[in-house]
């Protein structure tokens, strides 16, 4: 079974679906040193962006497997000689754009990540971008964990800004949301990470929040995971107050905003300092409760019992 349900779901299917030999599972970036077995099922996860290769050895006797080896083959791009005739294909297909996308649009104040599961500073300036752009008090940004880790202090190129932003559904739009209606929306996107259930789960990561920051608990139930909603300024998000919101990446219509990547260029070139560095005003992040026992979120700000 070649998988995207991401890794808990494929552990539930090994669990409970007979006559699967092995599910190589992929959708929540876990890079699995050798296979698990869950029953008769061998589970292998690859991680992601290309950062390995992973290989599994069958030994099939009479129809059946009978033995079984793997492992994650580390990929060093700077080592390995490319394909002549892909390099070619590919230098081809980017000459057009290549003087554009090399364009530096200013350097990096902090370091811009995208990696973690619930904001990364990346998502900062995508949402204080777009804050901006659409004059609202807060931003919404998908869970998505691609794109270009920068230092301080490295340019910030046209081709960093669509490492972030490529997609084909690009426009940014302008709503009104209550109080109450923003904490469901937080609520049921965490329920679909944090479901106890696998089957339950849909993968991906937290939305990306600007202008408000919010006390998370993983570990609970629907509607209770979520507390302490608040703006910058410290104000409580009132449950039946109305507040101006702007976000990207909506897949059922076609906002009338313009594209992403164009409010992020603006922004990035109008918001820079003299010395061409773009300096985070805030960073929003949620305080993560009830998961010390997890030292995979152990350097998250605000950790508590």
């Amino acid at each position: 079974l070649l998988s995207h349900n991401g890794f808990d779901v494929d552990q539930k299917i090994a669990a409970t679906v007979s006559g699967i030999d092995v599910i190589l599972t992929g959708h929540t970036h876990d890079a699995i040193p050798q296979a698990i077995r869950i029953k008769d099922t061998l589970l292998l996860s690859s991680g992601s962006h290309g950062k390995y290769l992973g290989r599994i050895d069958l030994k099939v006797e009479n129809g059946r497997l009978v033995d079984a080896a793997s492992t994650l083959i580390p990929v060093f791009s700077d080592v390995i000689t490319p394909d002549a005739e892909m390099a070619t294909h590919l230098d081809s297909l980017r000459a057009p754009y290549e003087t554009e996308c090399n364009r530096v649009i200013g350097k990096a104040g902090a370091l811009l990540y995208r990696r973690g599961n619930f904001n990364g500073t990346w998502d900062d300036v995508i949402c204080d971008a777009i804050r901006t752009e659409r004059d609202v008090e807060i931003a919404l940004s998908p869970g998505f964990r691609w794109g270009t880790t920068l230092l301080p202090g490295q340019d910030i190129t046209i081709d960093d800004m669509y490492t972030q932003t490529s997609m084909n559904y690009p426009a940014v739009y302008r709503m009104e949301f209550t109080g109450k209606q923003l904490k469901d929306i937080l609520e049921d996107v965490c329920d679909n990470l944090f479901n106890p259930d696998p089957f339950f789960q849909q993968g991906g990561d937290m939305v990306r929040v600007g202008g408000m920051d919010y006390t998370i608990a993983p570990k609970k139930g629907l509607g209770e995971r979520i507390t302490d909603a608040r703006l910058d300024n410290g104000e409580a998000i009132d449950p039946k107050k109305t507040y101006k919101v702007t976000g990207w990446a909506t897949v059922n219509n076609t906002p009338d905003g313009r594209l992403i990547w164009d409010i992020i260029r603006d922004y990035i070139v109008a918001n820079k300092d003299s010395d061409d560095v773009l300096r985070l005003k805030k960073i929003n992040h949620p305080k993560v409760v009830g998961m010390n026992d997890n030292p995979g979120i152990a350097d998250y700000p605000g950790e508590t019992a």
